[in-house]
């Protein structure tokens, strides 16, 4: 009982802290320290006063109690020991007292102070001789947090205890040193020939270990292992008795005390390990049982707890790696227990035996290591599947340590993959590419750690782990990051397996699993590996996608792939993933055997990549949804890729190759064909490729060849080289599999298409021939447009059969006509014209054009627009009316009105539209007799905005001039729309087609106004824009399309550099224009009477669009007087401008209709003052008769904005001082009027005070106060003394 007391009172030492982390489990041994706490310290000397002899009492350091009970006293009971423990104590305290007194030379130990040790120890013998002092104090800092303290401490404890043992051993009568030693060093602790110190440091150094403090575990432990190491006089056996009595763990104990006991047994076993003790004494003695003594307690310890066991093994491999191999055969593998240890291993899933036993393995060979490891024992037969199966129990219980990953796999890892020395590119930086080849095996070594991995991937990751638990699924990602460092490119198809991607699919199609960071982190991971070797980048996207079916991106909901994709930077690295796809595409690479059940419930739409016709797709199976997505990856290779034009057209040509052997050709003699004038060999699939994938290749080959021409610029023409134009290439290539007796064509053409296919082919070749002869010249870009406008039109015959072979004939003879060479003109006679009066050749090419633009895809539509830009500045009136024309074509019928039919409302049939549904008497937001002028905010809600549509006249008038065969032509693709539109199932249809074909329209439009802003046909676009966008039908059918005309007006038009000017430009077109859009500017806000409560979302629809067209109104105003202003017209030619501002003012004044703002008339007396000059007396006039007092003190601004021109720098002073002089008159007449009629409210009085201000001000500037103050009658002077008061004194002083 006492004896357990006892030892239980030395475990108090340790700290209840937090469970120790894995570094101390796995034996950090070179940190840590551990000090009592004060309240445990008070609680020991309480024990100590019922439990400790009285010898004790004198000791410095009372943490400890002396385990000296003799095995003697088990026979009797507890109360009889503690009797005779008493009497012991008693007599043995009597003794010391005597002898301490009659020896003057007492050895003086200073208490250790409140955590602070900073006292010393010093001994004397009889002869006088004293020992060096031993700093307890460093104790302290063994448990310092800073590793170097620890160190430093470490190394000053062994310093100064070394010197104390050497001094020690000097001495010649040590018995009564040791008497008078109080340092708790027991006479039976086996440290017989020890200094006290050093029997004391040692004591606590073994404790130590066993506290949570800080660092004190690693402190001391280091401490211990230094200490042990140097020493020699530290005997082992006397220290595995200290372990096990001063760390015994006994019932009394709780957990957390316990564990930290078990720690700390660890720790000093690991210590003991660690200092070469165990080598030394098998050194010493071959025969010793000390080793198997030492092992036998850490195999022990080990079985306690779980935890304990991979530390443990960790001690023995300590030991092990230490001792030759005799020693660990004849002592190691003898100890008791661990025979035992290993034959149970495979049962109950021991890892740590496992650990132990290959790296055991590599030092003894010839040992039976239960079923672990095979006899005898090799790499091959380890990682064979049987054997790896029998040790599956083992692997799958290395998952109690998560999160981090047992020692064993990484033993695994090691065995499994030596070490490659891969090869650096000096120049570059970057891993050497090499091609991988599966059908070849550079040795019999790859080919045994393929089959090795494989074995290893398929039963220990697959079977055991990914079948298995979460815990169990995270650890095989964690071992598979483990292998990637070491793992050659050529393998990496049997780590990324089918069923390791299905793992990953299924992981993070849920943002919820508990594995969905693990998984990303994996994939993040394996990015970073890939960085520098495309090698890795390639097998990675390959195996990604081959297993799950070209759609990881999609169903994993990340761009992974993307994003490898585009990190592509060298040639070689883009070719090598170009021939692997190739690869999957010809199935020449093996397939996942298994469909993928995440690929069958996920939408075919969302895969990575662009597909336009999502419908085709839809209709592939899995295997053509992979090759699908080969044919999509190929060109997207080249989106990102920056190298020199040279390198890039070498990828393009390998892409090109491949895209039109599988789109447009097929084999009739087997799957591979060799061309003899290209020195290739080209393949096919073994089964015949769907219709839907060869139409895919074609469209990726027109993508290819319009991002080659956008990317050319203007180099390729420059240098006329054929063999970096990739058309030329592409039609040479073209040509040579066509003349191949085995290779036909994928699709039969019939006999329109393929009469059009030949002349597309011989214009192009002629068109090239031409491009070469022109050198530099503008005709070199024509041509160059021209010839991919006929390779892109050769591919769409092919893409779609029967609809454009008229198209392409009529291009045919544009590009006959357009370069009359004597080469070009040879042809048929039936392919020319007979008729006179042909229609202009940029007639028939407009034309050609829009009978492509409403079928043709994207890179059709390119070239198009390509070409049209280079003949832009050829397009003739009829030909820009015609586009027109489409953007104006609406499904709607345009109602008629009836001529006869007379109304007050017929004014406001603007831009040649009309208004829907209005009632005769319109109502607006406020009168011109109201006090407060009515907002745009403030005008009634409900109310619809400018509603218009396109009458027939304007339709007829842009058909003027046009043949019965140019009509045809154009309105082919409009009449067959409103075919689609007589079925009602089919009206959503033909209006989005519409709508479509409107847009692409007015992307030529785009280009004309671009390349020619300052032409006069811009003022025929702008206004008939202007009305397709005034139409209510253009902005609620489609509100891309009324952005997008609204657009086109301000950037190309408003804002372009330059504007329509010279002769050309004729004031009988601008008067009309500038008359409808003043008129527009006035317009009401007005409301249907249907619409009496609309919803609040029509109200703001309708709003908006009233301010959408009153800004139209107003900026274009502005551009129309812009370019009256510039063409410098004739006074007399002006007046006419002038008459059209004044009936608006009138309207301004008078009507109740007009909501015209002040602020813009004001802006335009701002931009245009010879307008304001000339409407001067006119406004004065109106100012003084106006019928609204609102209105007439808001147009007070104009006349100030007018005076202001006049005093304005840069203007003729005379001129302006005889203008003003002569309206005198009218202008002191509207200022009586004013003062003589001031307005009630008081803002408006100082607006009239504000005004007549500045008139005096502009007066006294030209010196025309006398003349004013002539005009003005008496009346007016009493009326302007009395209201205006200083204002008008001041007036008359400068008169005087």
């Amino acid at each position: 009982m006492g004896s357990k007391k006892r030892e239980s009172s030395s475990m108090q030492e340790s700290g209840v802290d937090k469970v120790e982390d894995k570094q101390q489990e796995n034996l950090v041994l070179e940190n840590g320290g551990a000090e009592p706490s004060k309240k445990r310290i008070k609680k020991e000397k309480k024990k100590k006063d019922t439990e400790i002899p009285p010898e004790s009492e004198n000791v410095n350091d009372t943490n400890t109690a002396s385990p000296s009970v003799s095995a003697q006293k088990a026979s009797l009971n507890s109360m009889e020991r503690r009797k005779l423990r008493k009497l012991v104590d008693k007599e043995r305290h009597k003794a010391e007292t005597k002898k301490i007194k009659s020896t003057p030379e007492d050895m003086e130990v200073e208490p250790k102070t409140d955590g602070n040790e900073s006292a010393s120890t010093s001994t004397s013998n009889s002869s006088g001789g004293v020992l060096p002092e031993f700093h307890i104090g460093v104790f302290k800092d063994l448990a310092a947090v800073d590793a170097s303290k620890r160190e430093a401490a470490a190394k000053a404890l062994v310093t100064d205890l070394m010197k104390v043992q050497s001094a020690y051993e000097k001495l010649e009568n040590k018995d009564d040193v040791e008497d008078k030693s109080k340092l708790e060093a027991e006479k039976d602790d086996g440290l017989d020939n020890c200094a006290p110190s050093l029997r004391y440091a040692v004591r606590r150094l073994i404790r130590g270990v066993s506290s949570s403090r800080e660092c004190a575990r690693q402190g001391f432990a280091l401490g211990l292992t230094m200490l042990v190491g140097r020493v020699p006089s530290i005997k082992l056996d006397s220290l595995l008795k200290l372990i096990t009595t001063l760390l015994e763990v006994t019932s009394s104990m709780k957990g957390q005390e316990a564990k930290d006991c078990l720690l700390g047994r660890l720790f000093a076993y690991g210590a003991l390990a660690r200092s070469g003790k165990l080598t030394e004494e098998w050194i010493s003695d071959n025969n010793t049982p000390l080793i198997k003594e030492f092992t036998k307690c850490v195999i022990a310890l080990a079985a306690k707890k779980r935890y304990l066991q991979e530390s443990a093994v960790a001690v023995i491999l300590e030991m092990v790696e230490k001792l030759s191999a005799e020693a660990v055969l004849n002592h190691v593998l003898e100890a008791p227990g661990i025979q035992e240890w290993f034959d149970g291993a495979t049962e109950v899933g021991n890892p740590d035996a496992l650990f132990l036993a290959l790296r055991m393995q590599e030092k003894v060979v010839d040992f039976k290591y239960g079923k672990l490891l095979p006899v005898p024992y090799n790499k091959s037969a380890f990682f064979a599947a049987d054997h790896l199966s029998n040790v599956a129990s083992c692997l799958k219980e290395s998952t109690f340590c998560q999160p981090r990953v047992h020692s064993v796999w990484s033993v695994l890892v090691n065995n499994l993959l030596p070490d490659v020395v891969q090869d650096v590119d000096s120049a570059s930086g970057l891993l050497s590419i090499k091609k991988h080849k599966k059908s070849r095996k550079s040795s019999s070594g790859e080919e045994d750690l393929e089959r090795n991995l494989l074995c290893f991937c398929e039963v220990a990751i697959e079977g055991s782990l990914l079948s298995s638990s979460h815990d169990r699924k995270k650890l095989a990602l964690d071992v598979l990051l483990l292998l990637l460092p070491k793992l050659p490119a050529s393998c990496l198809h049997i780590v990324l397996s089918y069923k390791i991607v299905q793992c990953l699919m299924d992981i993070l199609s849920t943002k919820d699993s508990w594995l969905y960071k693990v998984a990303q982190h994996f994939l993040k991971e394996l990015s970073e590996w890939v960085v520098q070797d495309d090698l890795r980048r390639v097998e990675v996207i390959v195996a990604l996608q081959k297993h799950s079916n070209g759609k990881f991106d999609c169903i994993t909901r990340s761009k992974t792939v993307k994003d490898l994709m585009s990190d592509f930077k060298t040639e070689s690295g883009c070719i090598l993933f170009i021939q692997n796809l190739m690869s999957m595409f010809l199935d020449e690479g093996h397939s996942s055997e298994e469909p993928s059940d995440q690929s069958q419930t996920t939408d075919d739409n969302s895969e990575i990549g662009s597909v336009e016709d999502k419908d085709a797709v839809g209709t592939l199976g899995t295997s053509e949804f992979l090759k699908s997505w080969v044919v999509e990856s190929l060109p997207t290779v080249l989106r990102h890729l920056k190298l020199d034009q040279d390198a890039k057209f070498r990828v393009q040509k390998e892409v090109l190759k491949f895209l039109a052997v599988q789109g447009l050709f097929l084999s009739s003699l087997g799957t591979e064909v060799t061309s003899f004038e290209l020195q290739e060999k080209f393949r096919w699939p073994k089964s015949v490729t769907p219709n839907a994938l060869c139409q895919m290749c074609i469209e990726q080959l027109q993508s290819l060849l319009a991002n080659a021409q956008k990317g050319e610029g203007p180099h390729a023409v420059a240098s006329g080289v054929e063999a970096n134009d990739l058309g030329s290439y592409f039609m040479r290539f073209l040509s040579i599999l066509s003349n191949i007796p085995s290779v036909s064509l994928s699709r039969v053409l019939s006999t329109d298409d393929e009469k059009a296919f030949k002349k597309l082919q011989a214009m192009e070749s002629q068109l090239a021939r031409e491009e070469r002869k022109s050198g530099l010249s503008m005709d070199a870009s024509k041509l160059h447009a021209l010839r991919y406008l006929l390779i892109q039109l050769l591919l769409q015959i092919i893409l779609r059969p029967g609809e454009f072979y008229e198209a392409a004939s009529e291009l045919v003879i544009c590009c006959k006509k357009a370069f009359g060479s004597s080469d070009l003109l040879e042809s048929s006679e039936d392919d020319e014209p007979d008729e006179d009066g042909a229609p202009e050749l940029m007639d028939v090419l407009v034309d050609t054009m829009l009978s492509l633009l409403p079928q043709s895809s994207a890179p059709l539509r390119s070239a198009i627009e390509q070409v049209f830009k280079c003949f832009c500045n050829e397009i003739t009136d009829d030909g820009l009316l015609r586009m027109l024309k489409v953007i104006k074509k609406d499904l709607k019928p345009a109602r008629h009105r009836n001529p006869d039919s007379e109304d007050d409302d017929a004014d406001d049939d603007l831009l040649g539209v009309e208004e829907a549904e209005e009632s005769d008497e319109a109502e607006t937001g406020g009168t011109v007799d109201s006090d407060e002028q009515t907002d745009e905010s403030e005008a009634v809600v409900g109310v619809d905005s400018v509603t218009a549509e396109l009458p027939e006249a304007s339709d007829d008038e842009s058909d003027e001039g046009m043949d019965d065969d140019a009509m045809f032509r154009m309105d082919t693709y409009l009449a067959r729309i409103f075919r689609e539109k007589k079925n009602q199932a089919g009206g959503e249809t033909a209006h989005s087609q519409l709508v479509l074909f409107k847009l692409r329209v007015l992307s030529l439009l785009e280009i004309y106004l671009h390349e020619n802003p300052g032409k006069p046909q811009v003022m025929k676009v702008f206004s008939n824009l202007a009305q397709a966008f005034a139409n209510p039908q253009t902005s609620e059918g489609s509100e891309q399309l009324g952005q997008r005309i609204w657009g086109i007006i301000q950037k190309k038009i408003f804002k372009a550099k330059d504007y329509p000017r010279g002769e050309s430009v004729q004031l009988e077109v601008l008067e009309p224009l500038l008359e409808k859009y003043l008129k527009l500017a006035a317009k009401p806000f007005k409301k249907k009477k249907s619409a009496s409560n609309p919803s609040k979302k029509k109200q703001s629809a309708s709003l908006n669009r009233y301010k959408m067209m009153n800004s139209l109104a107003q900026s274009s105003t502005f551009w129309i007087l812009k370019i009256i202003d510039a063409r410098n017209f004739s006074e007399s030619e002006l007046q006419g401008v002038c008459d059209i501002l004044q009936s608006v003012l009138v309207d301004y004044f008078d009507s109740k209709k007009s909501q015209m703002k002040c602020e813009f008339l004001k802006e335009i007396f701002r931009r245009r003052p010879w307008l304001g000059h000339r409407l001067f007396g006119f406004l004065l006039e109106k100012c003084v008769c106006a019928k609204s007092q609102f209105r007439q003190v808001e147009a007070l601004d104009l006349v100030t904005e007018i005076l202001k021109s006049h005093n304005s720098p840069g203007t003729d002073e005379s001129a302006s001082k005889k203008m003003l002089k002569s309206h005198i008159p009218k202008l002191s007449n509207l200022i009586k009027h004013l003062v003589t009629n001031m307005p009630e409210k008081q803002s408006r009085r100082a607006d009239v005070r504000k005004f007549c201000g500045k008139v005096f001000q502009i007066l006294t500037a030209f010196h025309l106060t006398c003349s004013f103050l002539k005009a003005l009658d008496p009346d007016g002077h009493t009326a302007c003394e009395s209201q205006l008061g200083e204002t008008f004194l001041s007036l008359k002083k400068h008169e005087d």
